[in-house]
């Protein structure tokens, strides 16, 4: 049995539970994407199963669950912990010393708004809540930019495999494409910010 059919098997099994525990793992276990977790739910609504609002409902609500785990262990557990863990198990969770280590260079580079970002690039989504916690960041905040770009992109997925499941190849096309488009709005947001910083130190000279 693929990966998608044991997904599909879930979501049959366990319905919009089975949406909500799968994202969640997507968001803890990176090796369980969100590119075939809400695609296939959008499938089985419009099979008509189960609803596309009730879908992307609990695909968010998966999501933002373990959000909320990670945020509270990087808020209360030693960054020295967390390497150590790492570097001991991370191989299971396929994490790594270095994706973790990516995670808070993003978040100390480009402050809080890339946990809006991160929300919709793979790895990045599993790992940036950590640093969010780590950092303090205020839990009010952490939720709604988490909650936007959760709900943007389950949306978008859903969306994508309740009206374009029937055609695979075009469905894999459109989810590939808007990983890309995603980095390329991020790498304009990081150019904007740098081009900012250094004219704003120009005027100051």
């Amino acid at each position: 049995m693929g990966l998608e059919d044991w997904v599909l098997s879930i979501m049959e099994k366990l319905g919009y539970l089975g949406i909500a525990f799968l994202m969640f793992l997507d968001n803890v276990f990176p090796p369980i994407p969100s590119e075939i977790i809400m695609p296939s739910a959008g499938y089985t609504a419009s099979k008509g199963d189960l609803t596309l609002i009730g879908v992307i409902i609990a695909g968010s609500a998966g999501s933002l669950l373990a959000a909320m785990l990670l945020y509270w262990i990087g808020r209360k557990i030693p960054q020295q912990h967390l390497y150590l863990f790492i570097e001991k198990y991370g191989k299971y969770l396929r994490i790594s010393v270095t994706d973790f280590e990516k995670s808070l260079t993003w978040f100390e580079k480009h402050g809080h708004r890339v946990v809006f970002f991160g929300r919709m690039v793979p790895a990045v989504r599993s790992l940036i809540s950590i640093p969010a916690g780590m950092s303090r960041m205020p839990f009010s905040k952490f939720m709604t930019y988490s909650a936007a770009g959760t709900i943007i992109w389950t949306s978008f997925l859903a969306y994508v495999g309740y009206h374009f499941s029937e055609n695979q190849a075009l469905m894999a096309a459109i989810t590939q494409r808007i990983g890309y488009i995603i980095l390329l709005i991020v790498a304009v947001y990081v150019c904007w910010r740098l081009a900012k910083k250094y004219y704003l130190a120009k005027r100051k000279d």
